[in-house]
């Protein structure tokens, strides 16, 4: 372990920023500029008829709509299951019924801490999106037997939504789902 020199140089509503500064094994002083986040969920929603719960949803930072799995920030102190289930229904307009845990992951480690929970959610239930101010999302139901032409052929190409499909995907290959 190094002797750290933290700076926050920026503190926002999502994350903040910090530099970090300190001697490497050669003696050379070394900086990184690191993203603290507080953590986030994502949910593998199921419907009947082996279909996805996915959303189109616009992302400012590159400009586009990109196809996603509902997903979002934990709030302090929230449970990442009651928070996946939250998000779900928020982005979706579904309930689930039952929500289980497929593993978790560090979304960008090389630049952030962030650290995202994945779940599966079943019996599902229409109850009506509730979208937050800035939201553009339109709710798409995708056939799972799509899933991995479209991630090949970049229809799908946000890496939290690959990583949950493949581990969804995994889990029903193996026969743990």
């Amino acid at each position: 372990m190094h002797e750290v020199d933290v700076e926050t140089t920026h503190r926002g509503r999502l994350f903040d920023v910090e530099v970090l500064t300190w001697t490497d094994s050669s003696g050379r002083q070394v900086r990184r500029e690191v993203v603290r986040h507080p953590g986030a969920v994502l949910a593998v929603p199921l419907l009947s008829g082996d279909r996805v719960v996915m959303i189109r949803n616009y992302r400012i930072a590159v400009d586009e709509r990109l196809l996603e799995l509902p997903a979002g920030a934990l709030r302090p102190g929230e449970d990442p299951q009651r928070a996946a289930a939250r998000e779900l229904e928020e982005e979706t307009g579904y309930r689930p019924g039952r929500v289980r845990r497929l593993g978790e992951f560090y979304t960008s480690p090389g630049f952030a801490d962030e650290r995202m929970w994945a779940f599966v959610a079943e019996d599902l239930e229409l109850v009506g999106q509730r979208l937050e101010p800035g939201e553009q999302i339109e709710v798409q139901i995708v056939e799972w037997a799509d899933v991995g032409a479209m991630i090949d052929d970049g229809r799908i190409r946000d890496g939290k939504t690959i990583a949950g499909l493949l581990m969804w995907q995994r889990q029903r290959r193996d026969g743990t789902a």
